[in-house]
């Protein structure tokens, strides 16, 4: 049975009073995925399920295989964006879909005619440093996109603890904070010393050789003395947006009854 027939059967069951429309949602988040050429299968509900759709994985991709996920999922509503896309991959999706808007920085591309709901709250980004930047606007661009307001503080690492503590109200006034930082990834644990909300962590993969990679990073934030952390993988920019999201979503919904 194709997706089109188990809509039309489940909203005829609701129509002959079968089943209730709180029956009908929970079968919702369940319905079969769509698949493109036997390459990627659309997971449609998703944000049915968990309060934010699928996001395409651009790198390793295909221009031509994110042209067809993309087209396939602007037929739906709400937010279509694919991450790490490179400035040569974008030109050649731009040509397939012009409506596509380019974030050089986050290296990500989103359609431009999709209106995002409003969220409540606010994602606050903090780097250690300038060139951790790439993957703090990948977490900025991602937040903006699922409708948070973001607020943008670069560059106050340990090394000069000073340009931290002189915007330490960014910290006290902050909803959930994503800090992001690479050599010996110590700032999440300076700042979760100061923050009254939950700290996210992102290791990046720059420094000198003996931080691997951001391996080194990655252990000091697991190895933190400051509660309330949480740490997700290297460079994953995107990841930390989501989880702060589903924060402040749960947040919302707890404040709700």
């Amino acid at each position: 049975m194709t997706q089109p027939e188990v809509l039309k059967e489940l909203l005829q069951a609701i129509a002959d009073g079968k089943i209730s429309p709180e029956m009908a949602l929970d079968k919702l988040k369940d319905l079969p995925f769509e698949s493109l050429d036997e390459f990627a299968k659309i997971d449609r509900h998703r944000q049915l399920r968990t309060g934010f759709p699928e996001v395409i994985w651009g790198a390793d991709k295909t221009p031509e295989q994110i042209v067809k996920i993309i087209t396939a999922m602007q037929k739906d509503t709400g937010i279509v964006m694919a991450t790490r896309i490179k400035p040569e991959v974008y030109r050649e999706l731009k040509q397939a879909i012009p409506s596509l808007v380019y974030y050089p920085a986050a290296r990500i591309c989103a359609l431009s005619a999709l209106e995002t709901k409003k969220q409540i709250g606010t994602i606050s980004i903090l780097t250690a440093g300038t060139a951790d930047i790439p993957v703090a606007q990948e977490a900025a661009v991602t937040g903006e996109l699922c409708g948070f307001e973001v607020i943008r503080l670069w560059d106050v690492g340990v090394a000069g603890i000073h340009r931290l503590l002189s915007n330490r109200q960014v910290i006290y006034d902050a909803d959930v904070l994503v800090v992001v930082a690479g050599m010996e990834g110590a700032l999440p644990s300076v700042v979760a010393g100061m923050a009254d909300c939950p700290v996210i962590a992102v290791p990046t993969s720059v420094g000198y050789g003996a931080s691997f990679s951001g391996v080194a990073p990655l252990l000091t934030m697991l190895n933190s003395c400051a509660a309330g952390i949480g740490v997700v993988n290297i460079d994953n920019g995107f990841g930390a947006a989501i989880l702060a999201g589903q924060i402040l979503r749960t947040a919302s919904k707890i404040s709700k009854g």
